[in-house]
């Protein structure tokens, strides 16, 4: 990682006011990983205080990731029309067979690809088959550590595989390959809560660096046993608690026939909700869903990029946002995404929001929109007391944009500017508890062309080694694609397409 210095001046930024649409010049003092002071030009500073020149420099809070997935980081472009259901069903061909090694650079790379596009911390739901292990997690963590980036790693359990997870799935696929994906069941579920409470008992990282959490990935990949007890243990040990939430149509109508209520009514009937508790997706709710979170004090991490690229619907950030519920902003893993960039998803967040209603009013504004994927997104991660904000006695996790570049010129309105034009590629350095981890457009922490190298022979060797899982998978699309795609004609009580 980067060094840091004990003390740092960063002179003559454009300091970023979402609220206020301002960027006025200021001088900001960092005195090891927290920003000490903010002042006007020429801020007195102590003696030997290494100094960063920021002329022409817009200086914004670093953006945060609230929900990716990082074993999907080896994955950009694996698939074109897929639903999250075809997502889910190739799962196996993507993810099999990984290495320590393949843990590792998956969340390097991933990292690096963050960084680069201004963000500073992620909530990584980080998957293992058929259990989670402390040695995948700790190397997943190294990974981001190398990279400089924060973390908050959650491994992602279930003791339902997908096939077993949707009712009547199981039954529809032709008997033969039946008895194929049963290769693809999970440990049982007293052998992956051991795991998690080894996990959590050894876990060796600051947790302002690379914290833990828990992810029971989607009610209905849990038994209401194994969801509350990964529940209990994570209110045990002052964890956050993760999951998935009516991303699909699909997982709200089998939600219904199931439990015979909203997903989010039955999980607040096991008493999973609390202000630990964050929803990802959250698509498919309805008003008394919505309000069930906000009593709770949950946070949402609104994903808009993947719920379009899925084909998922669009999610009622507005409504949330108007009932008291903190909304963040993720890209969503790479395999359904397809990039870890957050401008982009800050941007669609605020597009997104304008197709569902011809009212202005309605539409999330630029500052909420960056407000969402800066503090929205730190309190997902738990992080809402240390980032989200360039504010004293905060962590010095800054983006400097370059306003020499074409997105800013000419510089008008600095909020709408960052959310409606920005992509990365004004991106000049990136500051992270203190470090440069990104100067003037290099990584200082890591090798960029010689990690490329080894992710491409890796790449390559689980492309071979999984040859087998993907022709499995291939098959059962079209059998999957038909049963899915049946249920969600089905009535549901909400609508989040947009006909065309």
């Amino acid at each position: 990682m980067a060094t840091r210095v004990d003390h740092c001046v960063i002179r003559g930024g454009r300091v970023l006011d979402i609220r206020r649409h301002a960027a006025e010049l200021a001088d900001i003092l960092v005195v090891g990983d927290t920003i000490r002071e903010i002042g006007p030009p020429g801020l007195e500073a102590p003696a030997g205080a290494v100094v960063i020149e920021a002329a022409d420099l817009l200086l914004l809070p670093g953006l945060v990731n609230a929900h990716t997935h990082g074993h999907g980081h080896l994955g950009k472009g694996s698939g074109d029309r897929w639903t999250l259901e075809l997502l889910l069903n190739a799962g196996p061909a993507l993810n099999s067979n990984r290495t320590l090694e393949d843990k590792y650079l998956a969340c390097l790379l991933g990292g690096l690809d963050m960084i680069r596009s201004g963000t500073t911390a992620c909530y990584d739901l980080f998957y293992e088959f058929p259990l989670p292990s402390f040695e995948g997690l700790e190397a997943a963590a190294r990974g981001y550590r190398d990279a400089g980036l924060r973390v908050v790693l959650a491994p992602m359990v279930a003791d339902h595989s997908f096939y077993e997870a949707i009712h009547g799935l199981l039954e529809a696929l032709p008997a033969a390959q039946r008895e194929m994906v049963e290769r693809f069941r999970l440990a049982p579920a007293a052998e992956t809560l051991s795991a998690l409470e080894a996990i959590v008992s050894r876990w060796p990282f600051d947790a302002s660096e690379a914290g833990l959490a828990l992810a029971p990935t989607i009610p209905l990949h849990c038994s209401d046993d194994f969801l509350t007890a990964c529940s209990s243990l994570a209110r045990g040990a002052s964890l956050g608690l993760h999951m998935h939430l009516a991303e699909s149509k699909v997982q709200a109508v089998a939600g219904m026939r199931r439990y015979g209520r909203t997903l989010t009514a039955h999980i607040e009937s096991l008493g999973v909700l609390g202000p630990h508790f964050t929803a990802a997706h959250a698509v498919w709710l309805d008003d008394d869903d919505i309000s069930r979170l906000a009593d709770h004090g949950a946070s949402i991490a609104h994903n808009p990029g993947s719920n379009l690229r899925l084909g998922s619907g669009i999610a009622p950030a507005r409504r949330m946002r108007e009932r008291g519920l903190s909304v963040g902003i993720g890209t969503d893993g790479s395999q359904c995404s397809d990039n870890q960039n957050m401008f982009e998803a800050t941007r669609l967040a605020s597009f997104s929001s304008r197709i569902v209603s011809p009212d202005p009013e309605c539409w999330l504004s630029t500052d909420e929109a960056l407000t969402m994927a800066t503090e929205g997104s730190a309190r997902a991660l738990g992080l809402g007391r240390h980032v989200g904000r360039i504010a004293p006695g905060l962590k010095a996790d800054i983006v400097f944009l370059d306003l020499g570049n074409l997105n800013f010129v000419p510089f008008n309105d600095p909020t709408n500017q960052v959310v409606l034009t920005e992509n990365g590629a004004a991106v000049d350095s990136v500051m992270i508890g203190g470090r440069i981890v990104l100067d003037r457009g290099r990584f200082t922490t890591f090798d960029v062309h010689r990690l490329r190298e080894r992710v491409s022979e890796r790449v390559a060797a689980l492309r071979e080694q999984n040859r087998d899982l993907a022709a499995l998978t291939l098959g059962l699309e079209k059998v999957v694609s038909h049963f899915c795609v049946g249920l969600a004609r089905s009535h549901y009580h909400v609508e989040r397409f947009v006909p065309a």
